[in-house]
């Protein structure tokens, strides 16, 4: 009697182990369920602007070579500068590099001087071959002026907008102030337009 005893005690056992598994198992299943979703959406094609800027020269011929330049002279020459990009511009910068550097473009004071000046309509272009000369019919507005190699933002450029366009003249002149340090000097300048898009904006 004792054997069976035994062996009913150990049957309860195990029921009762898998009582509690069942039990578990019930209790995990009531997290489990359905739920309704919903979803939908939009297409949005995003494309980037262009920065666009465009030198020609009406008139005259750029660019040029001129010898024999003393104190007092100048050399003046007509440009047309059009935002052909699809974004204003927040600025238009003008910056001129002397590759052979020399007193011409370093001594700032009495070095060559570059002044820019625009016009609401076409320049008149007038002098000779070797000395061109513009006139303004509507008022001609100076832009800016000093060593040719100090870096200048334009102000109030049409250009500004795109699709604009500005008539320009750059004179680059030696002062009269000039002394003989400056004679058999070179300057090769390269003058280079830039174009800086305006600020983004919320669309």
């Amino acid at each position: 009697m004792s054997t069976t005893t035994a062996t009913a005690s150990t049957a309860r056992k195990v029921i009762g182990s898998l009582g509690v598994i069942g039990a578990a198992a019930a209790v995990a299943g009531l997290g489990t369920f359905g739920s309704f979703t919903d979803s939908t959406s939009v297409d949005t094609t995003i494309s980037s602007g262009t920065v666009s800027i465009d030198l020609t020269q009406p008139a005259a011929a750029i660019p040029v070579t001129t010898t024999g330049f003393v104190p007092g002279d100048s050399l003046t020459r007509a440009v047309t500068l059009t935002n052909d990009g699809s974004t204003g511009l927040s600025s238009v910068g003008l910056s001129a590099t002397d590759a052979t550097s020399s007193v011409l473009t370093n001594g700032a004071a009495n070095g060559l001087q570059l002044t820019v000046r625009s016009c609401d309509v076409a320049w008149v272009q007038g002098g000779t071959e070797t000395a061109r000369t513009y006139t303004c019919a509507s008022g001609e507005k100076q832009l800016s002026t000093g060593p040719v190699l100090k870096p200048v933002d334009l102000p109030g450029l049409k250009s500004l907008t795109a699709g604009g366009s500005d008539n320009l003249v750059f004179s680059i002149s030696l002062p009269t102030a000039a002394d003989n340090s400056f004679q058999g000097k070179t300057a090769t300048l390269r003058l280079t337009f830039t174009g800086t898009q305006a600020a983004g904006t919320a669309r």
